[in-house]
């Protein structure tokens, strides 16, 4: 797999496109590398920008959904706050490809 997406800040407009992890063009929806819900910790505040909070990339929901049901807000912070990381991670390249296959509504 390539270096990934590159991370962005968030936007708050809607976004079509292809997704990064499964490819398929649809819908797309914000993840932030690090969960909003971690940010007002210590440890992040110390480690991270305000910047580097807000960085993320745009996943369809079926795989931003995936990547959430298999890892903790903590876990996502601390270990996976690297695209490319993210995207290459086993079991969420099994989620992914599975998604691919799936119908789009």
């Amino acid at each position: 797999m390539s270096a990934g997406p590159t991370p962005r800040p968030a936007s708050r407009t809607v976004s079509e496109g292809s997704c990064p992890a499964c490819n398929r063009h649809t819908r797309l929806s914000f993840h932030h590398l690090i969960p909003r819900k971690v940010h007002r910790r210590t440890f992040f505040r110390k480690h991270f920008s305000r910047a580097q909070l807000s960085l993320g990339i745009y996943l369809c929901r079926m795989c931003h959904d995936g990547i959430h049901d298999q890892f903790d807000e903590t876990t996502l912070a601390k270990s996976y706050s690297d695209p490319a990381k993210l995207l290459s991670e086993p079991s969420l390249i099994r989620h992914f490809s599975w998604v691919a296959r799936q119908r789009q509504a």
